[in-house]
């Protein structure tokens, strides 16, 4: 089958780039597999696609960034969508043509946004399957007002948890839209996993407020006041990186902790590690807790919505402790540091447990879905799981018109702002 990717810009670094590429390589050893992304701004992407994988960009920023029809806002792409500055009547555009001319059999979107466009403007003949790597509880009223009405015209959609499908079954009312969960996927390791004896906590990801570093860097200063000669590294890069430098000068960490600055792959960093450590407020899946496992480490993890407690096995592969918490997250690494076995053992539990995330299993759920999409959508049936219930049918009307008050109730506010200013 021939299969489209749709993504935002395939030539930054994050999750859904990782996770698109990823399976877009793994789709390509039995598939024609190619990945659009709708904006560049860069001549190479960050990772590598897999020879296999055709890479095209529809807006180039570096030559069309002042372009007439890019200064006027998009009109298709959901207002309420968190990237929708980035977007205009050119995005529009160059979007609907692609859409138009393409000889996909199906085409997957990676975000809200794109998924509005794939619903609205694919032709008939080709399979829609939309993603979701946020969570829908995580996005604004008048964002999951507008997915209502877009969404039924999709033939599936993807979530990365189970707990945020069932929240879509649950609060969406999407008659014909197959709803599943398809966990991401991490490559299989190419380097030996990790002993547990070296003396480090690895940690990785967006240096942003919503990760908590921080918190990490707390809980740590009471790993070296006992023991210091372990070490906790950092990769990443973000907008809280001067922030995070203050804070270990001002706890003394100087000689325990680094800022080691973004590193792709991080396979090679998490094998030099023995636990990992993820401290976030918000996490819709937690893509570097399952490479951290993959390598051989038991990660201490916040249980935040949605994606760690459907990864972490507590007290087997890993520990979680309750969002927000220094003092637990500090215990739970001391617990660690301090039981050379008891590391040893959870390493190997992690290894193993996180095999489901493997390749082989998820590109096969994948291709499973991909393809009855197809069959459905040519067969003129859609996935259609049933005729939803009279109780399924009010619980999702109730979120619906909350969602529509509170989108009215948000625009009406900020139309007084505007007049007072």
């Amino acid at each position: 089958m021939k299969i489209s990717f749709l993504i935002h810009n395939a030539y930054g670094i994050g999750g859904t780039i990782t996770t698109t590429f990823n399976l877009a390589a793994a789709l390509a050893e039995r598939h024609d597999v190619e990945i659009v992304s709708v904006l560049r701004h860069r001549e190479h992407p960050n990772l590598t696609p897999h020879p296999g994988v055709r890479l095209r960009a529809l807006v180039d920023l570096r030559r069309e960034k002042d372009h007439p029809l890019h200064g006027r806002p998009a009109r298709v792409f959901p207002a309420a969508e968190y990237r929708h500055h980035q977007y205009s009547e050119l995005t529009d555009e160059r979007i609907a043509e692609c859409l138009a001319d393409t000889d996909a059999d199906v085409v997957v979107g990676t975000r809200p946004g794109l998924n509005v466009h794939l619903a609205l403007q694919a032709p008939e003949h080709v399979a829609r399957v939309g993603q979701e790597h946020l969570t829908l509880d995580n996005h604004p009223p008048a964002l999951r007002a507008a997915l209502r009405r877009a969404y039924r015209r999709l033939d599936a959609l993807t979530t990365v948890t189970e707990a945020d499908a069932d929240s879509y079954r649950r609060k969406m009312l999407l008659p014909g839209v197959r709803v599943e969960a398809l966990p991401n996927s991490v490559p299989d390791p190419e380097l030996p996993t990790a002993d547990g004896t070296a003396k480090v906590v690895v940690a990785a990801g967006r240096l942003v407020p919503v990760k908590r570093f921080d918190l990490i860097i707390e809980a740590f200063a009471r790993v070296a006041a006992e023991y210091p000669d372990w070490r906790l590294r950092i990769y990443g890069k973000g907008e809280e990186q001067d922030r995070l430098r203050a804070l270990i000068e001002s706890l003394g960490l100087w000689n325990n902790v680094f800022l080691m600055g973004a590193a792709t792959p991080m396979e090679a960093e998490w094998v030099k590690g023995s636990i990992g450590a993820a401290a976030s407020n918000f996490e819709p899946f937690g893509m570097t807790l399952v490479e951290a496992m993959r390598c051989g480490l038991p990660v201490v993890s916040t249980d935040c919505p949605y994606g760690p407690g459907e990864i972490i096995k507590d007290g087997e592969d890993g520990r979680l402790v309750p969002v927000g918490d220094g003092a637990a997250f500090g215990a739970a690494l001391l617990d660690l540091v301090r039981d050379d076995e008891r590391r040893r053992r959870m390493g190997e539990a992690a290894v193993a447990n996180a095999r489901r995330f493997a390749p082989g299993p998820v590109v096969a759920h994948a291709e499973r879905l991909l393809l009855e999409a197809i069959e459905a959508r040519s067969g003129g049936q859609r996935g259609a799981p049933g005729r939803p219930g009279t109780h399924h049918t009010l619980v999702s009307r109730g979120h619906a018109a909350r969602d529509l008050a509170r989108a009215a109730a948000s625009t009406a506010l900020r139309t007084v702002r505007k007049g007072r200013r």
